[in-house]
């Protein structure tokens, strides 16, 4: 049975970096339902190292920064002669510069880099992309668990996530004055990805994640993939400008009895 609907129908995936990508996992369901992608990565040397991964699918170029390339990518996808059902942005870029300072000490430099590649793409993309979407396409960004968390490995990109998120609400309603495509982002709790490895501090917060969590096991990308490809699929028509949280119950049990008495007797 054909429950996600895929079978036959095209979807463009931004921002495969290598196998621990959620943008891979999520383009390995959909390929597994019957779905065909087609990726869109940074630069050739992205392309030529996850060339080995996606076999002989269709890979372009598109960096988010550049307004040109922005503009041509409709061009080129035009070629296919198809429109697509869905499109996945999982884009996002920091330079924390070696290190996590107190969120005040964040440049603007810094900042405003983040919100373009991480939060402006998104709508650079999905606008340049308009021509060329399914009327009831669906539009799916990766954004954080929470925002108002003020986690100081993570720093300014909870801010910018936030941005991130009202967009999503935004572009929905803006979308709506001439289609149905829906808009959400899918927002996981800590995920052991090669980006992650990269934020001073992340992988402690990690290894506490996991104490944290009910069931005492991360947020595995595969998990957060699948709820991805779920709201791509028409099996999620009524869910628009959301944000669906995926932390295996995370938010729930920051004062588990264990967890306090062991923080109790070790003080």
């Amino acid at each position: 049975m054909d429950f996600l609907q895929f079978s036959d129908k095209s979807y463009l995936v931004f921002g495969v970096a290598n196998r621990k990508s959620v943008a891979f996992h999520t383009a390995n369901a959909i390929r597994a339902a019957g779905g065909h992608v087609t990726y869109v990565v940074r630069n050739e040397a992205r392309r030529d190292s996850v060339r080995k991964l996606l076999g002989d699918a269709p890979i372009h170029i598109c960096d988010v920064e550049n307004e040109e390339h922005v503009a041509n990518l409709p061009e080129q996808l035009a070629k296919y002669g198809k429109c697509f059902h869905g499109l996945v942005h999982s884009i996002a870029f920091a330079d924390y510069e070696g290190a996590v300072r107190p969120f005040h000490e964040t440049t603007k430099t810094q900042f405003l880099r983040a919100v373009d590649v991480s939060c402006y793409s998104l709508l650079a993309i999905s606008n340049a992309m308009k021509p060329l979407l399914d009327p009831e396409a669906s539009v799916v960004t990766i954004s954080i668990s929470t925002t108002r968390m003020a986690s100081e490995s993570y720093g300014f990109m909870a801010p910018v996530k936030a941005a991130l998120d009202s967009s999503v609400a935004f572009l929905a309603k803006s979308f709506s004055r001439f289609s149905r495509v829906r808009f959400n982002a899918v927002a996981p709790g800590l995920l052991k990805t090669s980006a992650s490895a990269g934020i001073p501090g992340y992988v402690d917060s990690y290894l506490y994640a996991e104490h944290v969590i009910p069931r005492k096991q991360a947020v595995q990308t595969e998990e957060v993939a699948n709820v991805v490809a779920f709201l791509l699929s028409p099996r999620s028509s009524g869910i628009n400008a959301q944000s669906v949280i995926v932390d295996a119950g995370m938010s729930i049990n920051y004062f588990d009895r264990d967890l306090i008495d062991q923080f109790m007797r070790g003080s």
